[in-house]
């Protein structure tokens, strides 16, 4: 029975391996030349002009719902369609796949609707 894990026990040691690896021989063979410009942080170009300690909008929050609601849309969406054909040919789950996917598109309806109404689409 033990065998059979086998396989998964040498893709994770070399997994470990090579991510310890990696970033170890990275640092041992890349130059250390740091220089004010290297050292300094980064924010889009411009120079730090206030506290990144700092309250975000609601907006952000309100864009990342509505990345999810379109990705998850994708994501589930996709594997539907590729086996749509034999879901209208089973007449078992014909009717379970329409309504299944019409509660999975009505539930993403809600979140889209409520990131509408919140103004996440209103850009200043």
């Amino acid at each position: 029975m033990l065998e059979n894990y086998f396989p998964v026990l040498v893709f994770i040691l070399l997994s470990l391996i090579i991510g310890c690896v990696m970033p170890l021989l990275g640092w041992l063979a890349g130059p250390r030349r740091p220089d004010e410009a290297k050292l300094s942080p980064y924010e889009c170009g411009f120079e730090v002009f206030e506290d990144a300690r700092m309250k975000f909008d609601v907006r952000y929050y309100l864009i990342a719902i509505i990345f999810i609601v379109f990705d998850l849309e994708v994501a589930f969406l996709f594997p539907w369609a590729v086996i749509f054909r034999e879901i209208v040919g089973n007449s078992s789950i014909k009717m379970f796949g329409f309504v299944e996917m019409l509660v999975f598109l009505s539930i993403l309806l809600v979140g889209y609707i409520y990131a509408w109404a919140k103004g996440a689409l209103d850009w200043e």
